[in-house]
């Protein structure tokens, strides 16, 4: 029995393209969640069509597959839904203040149009604006702070080769500035409201938060910073709700039926458990530290929600 899903086949063939090393049968399972059996009529049906499709030896004995670079040709242009998706990114990413992602999703954009012929890239244009307008991505209005590209820069510089910094940092509380401040960055978290860096102090010898728009200066050092062993940037930002590092507590709320299904649609802990209730209410559980940001936030559902813990 032939494979015949198009489809299917276009995205493995867009794989073997994209893999310098090949794509074997395991992974073809994984991606597509079939069986070996169908695994091996996609990989041949892909043969049977594509002759030029290489077959390289691995470890084990088993065998990979891929197609030699440029092999596919205009099957690789994108489509116009791919090319809104980027659009969608570079005004989300310019949105939450990530300007410098913006800035390379729109050199990449530019390159990729760079691949359209000239009267294929006129017809797309106004069907992309219309997608966009649709979306209102690029439109919505709402506050953020206004970051230094440079200093920006300058700190994805530091987390990317793995160095200390020297900074002036001002204290968004007190205003007070602090000169020469050695830190070791990890992570910048942008998002809705303030953005912050995620850095190693010197001088706290701990981690530390500190507010982006505080930074009023920002010099590269020779000297190497490695995070600590074994740190997960996602499993200590799960330990709060928001921003703010407190003792994690057990944390449960009760949601009224009336906004039960509403509640449902959120995830409001990467750790969150939630549990309908006979009345229709839903209750939500999950341990993090964060109540004045849980205050904060919980004040827009009014009195639809109880804070039982």
């Amino acid at each position: 029995m032939r494979y015949a899903r198009q489809e299917d086949l276009q995205k493995l063939a867009l794989m073997m393209q994209g893999s310098a090393e090949g794509i074997c049968l395991t992974d073809i399972e994984r991606e597509f969640a079939v069986s070996r059996r169908t695994a091996e009529r996609m990989r041949d049906a892909l043969r049977n069509a594509y002759p030029q499709i290489e077959e390289i030896a691995g470890d084990m004995g088993r065998k990979y597959w891929r197609f030699p670079p440029g092999s596919l040709g205009k099957m690789v242009e994108p489509t116009l839904d791919e090319l809104t998706a980027g659009h969608r990114a570079v005004a989300i990413a310019r949105r939450e203040g990530d300007d410098l992602t913006a800035e390379a999703l729109e050199r990449l954009l530019a390159k990729v149009k760079a691949m359209f012929r000239a009267d294929r890239l006129r017809r797309l244009e106004p069907d992309l604006e219309a997608q966009m307008m649709a979306d209102g991505v690029a439109f919505r209005p709402g506050p953020r702070e206004n970051l230094s590209l440079e200093i920006l820069t300058q700190l994805r510089e530091a987390i990317l080769a793995g160095v200390m910094v020297s900074t002036d940092h001002r204290a968004r509380g007190s205003g007070k500035l602090s000169r020469n401040t050695r830190l070791g960055p990890i992570a910048m978290l942008l998002g809705q409201g303030r953005q912050y860096l995620l850095a190693w102090s010197e001088y706290q010898d701990d981690l530390r938060l500190f507010s982006l728009a505080g930074f009023e200066r920002v010099s590269l050092e020779t000297d190497i910073y490695t995070r600590p062993e074994g740190f997960d940037l996602q499993e200590w930002l799960s330990e709060s709700f928001g921003i703010w590092r407190e003792e994690p507590q057990d944390v449960e709320w009760r949601f009224l039926p009336d906004v039960a299904d509403d509640a449902a649609g959120y995830v409001f802990h990467p750790k969150q458990v939630m549990e309908r209730q006979e009345d229709g209410s839903l209750i939500v559980r999950f341990r993090a530290g964060g109540r004045q940001e849980m205050e904060w936030y919980l004040a827009r559902w009014g009195d639809m929600v109880e804070i039982i813990s």
